[in-house]
């Protein structure tokens, strides 16, 4: 970005940058006194500032590039740069939604992040700058992020007709959407009980699959070149509505990594099942699932601190997870309602089990949400588990249940007359039963 003085704050201030502690910097560097000018930038409406994106995905720029270079077969040592594009959608009142495209070179993929969706839609609670230190100048410059948002540059596979179809309608789609959408909210409110009608008629409509596009899709899927593995996980993934998983683990833990169910930042807001049970009070029978009501008991076996945290973390993590779906179940609304899910995975359920459009707890989706359950509930009782409590969480029936633990590669014992549910590696999934759903 262009320096503007004028759209500028200047100040100067004696800056220190310090050292870290003398324990954990035992060589005693020495604290280095800076006089540094510092200069606060402003947004400005014609210009783009700074934009800060990651990778979750684990890829590298750089390690891609240095492995470009220190490759044999590349004659003429050049890496192969990735190309970065950025999509400003620039109508007069979401002149602020802006897309970044990532595109490796000699690669079908795309990494691609946005302003307006996914993780980004989330809450703000913070700010975003960049500071930039020149030591030899003697400045320290302070920019604002573009649209104080942190990009999640997520995998895309690329086509050919996709890449510049994608940037192009992505501006006209989501004004058709948002048009649709408040006319439809218009219609729940003041319709006719007629055109209510009509538009959840409509609604259902949309979940169906049309047979002459999906073969038109399948065609195209075909001449694109995937990776087989990676593909066979993914269409088992779909199919059959489970977390995500690795066919190749060696151990129950690796099989399902509680790591991808429950995300870094959501363990410091599952501490309440931990407090009730550091202070000595019992657990509300009315307020919890009769699983997690049964299970709080294991904590008093364990020794380890750190695992009594996780423990509890999971157990707590359940718990949303019923009252999310009591939200929206006739008959247990206002119990879901009264309990408390931290707004950062309400809005991470909001994302996996939800129809975006009604915003309700979408039918498709009732397996994935089933899965979830069932796959902590292992993690709890060490892959080994009795699926008479959870079944009565879930309100649904053992002979049911069984055939949920059957899909994610579960195996069922008995022992001493009680049916219990194990989860051997590496994982084998069943081949029967598995049928992607279509409109004849």
């Amino acid at each position: 970005m262009d320096e503007q003085p004028s759209a500028s704050k200047s100040r100067t201030k004696k800056s220190k940058k310090r050292s870290r502690d003398d324990n954990q910097n035992p060589g005693g560097a020495k604290h280095e006194n800076l006089q540094v000018k510092i200069q606060l930038f402003q947004d400005q409406p014609n210009k783009i500032p700074p934009l800060v994106a990651y990778f979750p995905s684990g890829y590298n720029p750089q390690t891609q590039q240095r492995q470009d270079e220190e490759e044999p077969n590349n004659q003429n040592n050049s890496p192969k740069v990735p190309k970065v594009k950025v999509f400003r959608n620039m109508a007069q009142r979401k002149g602020n939604r802006l897309q970044v495209v990532v595109s490796p070179g000699g690669s079908n993929v795309d990494f691609v992040g946005s302003s307006f969706t996914g993780e980004a839609a989330a809450a703000q609670v913070c700010r975003y700058s960049l500071g930039v230190l020149d030591k030899e100048a003697g400045t320290l410059k302070i920019i604002p992020i573009a649209t104080n948002k942190i990009f999640r540059l997520e995998p895309r596979v690329r086509t050919a007709e996709t890449a510049n179809e994608e940037a192009s309608n992505s501006t006209k789609s989501e004004l058709t959407a948002n048009r649709m959408d408040k006319l439809g909210e218009l219609t729940a409110l003041y319709g006719t009980k007629r055109d209510r009608k009509k538009r959840k008629d409509a609604i259902n409509l949309k979940k169906e699959v049309d047979s002459e596009s999906q073969r038109s899709l399948d065609k195209k899927i075909e001449e694109v070149a995937f990776d087989k593995e990676a593909l066979a996980n993914t269409s088992s993934l779909i199919a059959r509505n489970i977390p995500p998983h690795d066919v190749s683990a060696t151990t129950p833990l690796e099989a399902y990594p509680l790591d991808k169910i429950i995300l870094k930042g959501d363990w410091d807001f599952l501490g309440d099942i931990y407090k009730l049970w550091q202070g000595g009070e019992k657990v509300a029978t009315n307020a919890y699932p009769h699983f997690v009501c049964n299970r709080i008991r294991k904590l008093d076996a364990i020794e380890d601190e750190t695992q009594q945290w996780k423990l509890s973390c999971i157990l707590s993590y359940i718990t949303h997870l019923m009252k999310f779906r009591d939200q929206f179940s006739m008959g247990y609304v206002k119990s879901g309602k009264k309990h408390n899910i931290p707004s950062i995975i309400h809005h991470r359920f909001l994302n996996l089990f939800t129809d975006p459009e009604s915003k309700i707890l979408a039918s498709e989706k009732i397996n994935l949400f089933i899965s979830y359950v069932l796959v902590l509930a292992l993690h709890v009782d060490g892959f080994r588990t009795d699926p008479s409590d959870i079944a009565q969480d879930l309100r649904i029936s053992k002979v049911d249940l069984r055939q949920h633990f059957l899909n994610l590669g579960c195996k069922l014992v008995h022992q001493n007359s009680i049916l219990y549910a194990t989860l051997p590696v590496p994982l084998n999934f069943p081949t029967q039963n598995i049928r992607r759903k279509r409109r004849q």
